[in-house]
């Protein structure tokens, strides 16, 4: 199983930049996969790629994920093809809806029917870097605007037909839709026990398709920790996911709860949603318990984090995304190599 990095989150103010540089160009020496950088409200995804792709060798870099509402499609093709070519051909283009708040409140566009629209987006995308030009007549996209003077353009930057396009989705039909356009998922909220709940539809799309699952990358985060102290992990972590099931996203719209309460959840994720929303944070963290965070993420003692890495090696996940931990760049280095150290020995069969 490979290892991947994550940077930044959705608030990131670029604060521990430096710190955040010598991370990532340690996960480039220790052969880590990829490194994904993250887009809401805070550092958008682009431009620190750019930064990191001139201080790095091997590492793919990946955008995980640019929000389709901030951009066209032809700016994200442009922009991709641009990252491509300036990291010698290292970059992974991630894509996602985002969520309404955002889409809504930051964006001032409308979330409404975003499968559709997130269709005709890698489509358009897909159009621009094979080197066609753009004509696109659909529900969300006209190429070119019809009744002015705009003409069809084809991108003056050297295609790639091969650059590849991950999603970022949750929902059933999202993820049958990634199974059909995408070759990989910038996956979350998976649990290992009940990953069929968010792969079987990705299978479904991808042999639609004329595929396999096989056929796409499959990356996960894992939240890896270690420690004896197991409850003090646990009591880390807790606000983190009473976070996601309650605050990622509306209370009528929250894909990672949804997601959770599909895999057997749901009267967990609807108590917490209800105590987060109702603004009692601290009842909703603690209505999170232990069995979930055991289940979702993979922390615990050494022993503890290769039973659930071997427990997404056999649910079929190709690669674990891992986040740094630690105030400082050396001990977020250290906590990389003991990730990669333990990833790689539990992938190793018996």
């Amino acid at each position: 199983m490979r290892v991947s990095v994550s940077v930044g989150s959705a608030y990131y103010d670029g604060d521990n930049w430096d710190d955040l540089v010598e991370y990532v160009k340690a996960a480039d020496r220790l052969g880590a996969d990829t490194v994904w950088s993250a887009e809401a409200w805070g550092m958008e995804a682009v431009s620190s790629l750019g930064y990191l792709a001139a201080v790095t060798e091997n590492i793919r870099l990946g955008s995980g994920i640019m929000q389709i509402s901030a951009r066209t499609p032809a700016t994200t093709a442009m922009t991709a093809l641009a990252l491509d070519k300036l990291s010698h051909g290292r970059f992974s283009l991630g894509l996602g809806v985002s969520g309404p708040q955002v889409v809504e409140g930051l964006h001032g566009d409308s979330f409404a029917k975003p499968l559709a629209r997130l269709r005709e987006y890698v489509e358009i995308v897909r159009m621009a870097m094979n080197g066609e030009r753009i004509v696109y007549h659909g529900d969300h996209y006209e190429l070119p605007r019809p009744g002015g003077e705009g003409k069809a353009l084809k991108l003056a930057i050297a295609p790639n037909p091969h650059l590849p396009i991950y999603l970022a989705t949750l929902g059933p039909k999202s993820l049958e839709l990634t199974g059909e356009l995408a070759d990989g998922w910038v996956g979350t909220s998976l649990i290992p026990e009940h990953a069929d709940v968010l792969l079987d539809p990705i299978r479904v799309g991808a042999e639609r398709a004329g595929r396999t699952l096989a056929d796409l990358d499959i990356q996960v985060n894992a939240q890896l920790a270690v420690s004896d102290d197991v409850d003090a992990l646990l009591d880390r972590a807790r606000p983190g996911m009473a976070f996601t099931l309650g605050g990622m996203g509306s209370a009528t719209t929250n894909f990672y709860n949804a997601a959770y309460s599909r895999a057997g959840y749901g009267d967990i994720a609807a108590e917490v949603q209800r105590l987060w929303t109702t603004g009692d944070k601290p009842a909703a963290i603690a209505a999170v318990p232990d069995e979930l965070l055991l289940q979702a993420y993979a922390i615990g003692t050494e022993d503890m984090v290769r039973d659930r890495i071997r427990a997404l090696a056999a649910a079929g996940i190709d690669s674990v995304r891992i986040g740094p931990q630690g105030r400082t760049s050396a001990e977020q280095i250290r906590h990389l190599e003991m990730a990669i150290d333990i990833i790689t020995s539990a992938s190793v069969p018996d």
